[in-house]
């Protein structure tokens, strides 16, 4: 390992209890003692890709996807254990046939059976998409152990344990109710619309649940942003039921586009499957294929947090900019005499 400090590489004897012997500073994360095999180093390189080198701020919801991207991808079951099975079944085998053991051909036969399990389990998917570390382990077991080192998360990521900017602070007018209101179940995505300063921008206020929508000062739209998975496919449905008459636009990630991108890595969790009663109510929509349906019963997902972030604030912004725009009669007005376009090459001053 590189220490992050004096650019030294260090064996593992030479970093006693994370403290490199060179320098004698101390470091957070050894990637020989984290199932991610996260360094100081590695979180600071992904960081300065995902934040643009510090323009923009991330939930570390938003970091852990991006550490763990590569990993959910390759999968996670029974890693290395097939090689060694193989190779001790082959060794045992030789040893066999030399000394005529009974029970080193039959050690071989098990190891060689147990080789092919694993291996075929890995070729049909097992383990794949399921996490290392969980969203909730990588607070504990990378971003404390981080916060103890150097005082304060990661520079570029946000704390978003503070409380969500209030109803009032989101007027775009003193005194005026939200124009707006935003519903993510996902708190990480609020937090980091907020820290943009998004709800201010557009006069939108943040909402994690139908509870929080109906407490609000507001009659205006609601906009529905969710995951790819099986409770986010009928989010939008729900909050339409719910706010009657009300105008819901759904602005969560759509199933078929995104399961159509190769960069797109899905996940799920241990024990995540939605209930029998959660997909039959999807079946009974209409609208997704066979295929789709089972892939959502096995608890697969793509999560906003995956989204680059970058990509994800111009995506919000440009539905709440467009909503906003089209709810206030003056901005009508000025965008219908160009005021709020921005001038292209064929513009004002172009050729």
């Amino acid at each position: 390992m590189i220490c992050p400090h004096c650019e030294k590489n260090l064996l593992r004897k030479e970093r006693p209890r994370n403290t490199c012997s060179r320098c004698k500073r101390a470091y957070a994360l050894d990637p020989k003692t984290n199932s991610l095999q996260l360094s100081d180093l590695r979180v600071r390189r992904v960081l300065a890709k995902v934040t643009r080198d510090g323009s923009i701020a991330v939930a570390p919801d938003q970091l852990w996807y991006a550490l763990s991207r590569k990993r959910l991808k390759e999968g996670t079951y029974a890693p290395g254990c097939a090689g060694t099975s193989l190779f001790v079944g082959l060794v045992a085998g030789v040893l066999a046939v030399f000394v005529e053991a009974v029970f080193l051909a039959v050690l071989c036969g098990v190891l060689l059976l147990v080789s092919a399990g694993i291996a075929s389990a890995r070729a049909a998917g097992a383990g794949r998409g399921i996490p290392v570390m969980s969203r909730a382990a990588f607070r504990s077991e990378a971003l404390a152990p981080w916060r103890r080192v150097y005082g304060a998360l990661p520079p570029g990521v946000l704390d978003d344990d503070r409380p969500l900017p209030s109803p009032g602070g989101t007027r775009p007018l003193s005194g005026a109710p939200p124009r707006a209101v935003l519903l993510c179940p996902d708190r990480s995505v609020l937090a980091f619309l907020a820290a943009d300063g998004l709800p201010g921008r557009y006069g939108i206020a943040l909402a994690e649940d139908l509870r929080t929508v109906h407490a609000l000062p507001t009659r205006g739209p609601v906009i529905v942003l969710h995951d790819a998975d099986a409770h986010g496919e009928l989010l939008a449905g729900r909050v339409r039921e719910s706010l009657d008459r009300r105008t819901v636009i759904d602005a969560g990630l759509p199933l078929r586009s995104v399961r159509g991108l190769d960069r797109a890595v899905p996940y799920r969790d241990r024990g995540g499957r939605p209930d029998r009663a959660t997909m039959a109510r999807l079946a009974a929509l209409g609208g997704h294929s066979a295929r789709d349906l089972e892939w959502l019963g096995k608890g697969w997902r793509f999560p906003l947090i995956g989204m680059p972030p970058a990509r994800l604030l111009a995506v919000v912004s440009r539905v709440c900019e467009q909503l906003t725009r089209d709810a206030d009669p003056e901005r009508r007005r000025a965008a219908s005499v160009g005021f709020m376009t921005w001038p292209g090459p064929d513009g004002p001053g172009g050729r």
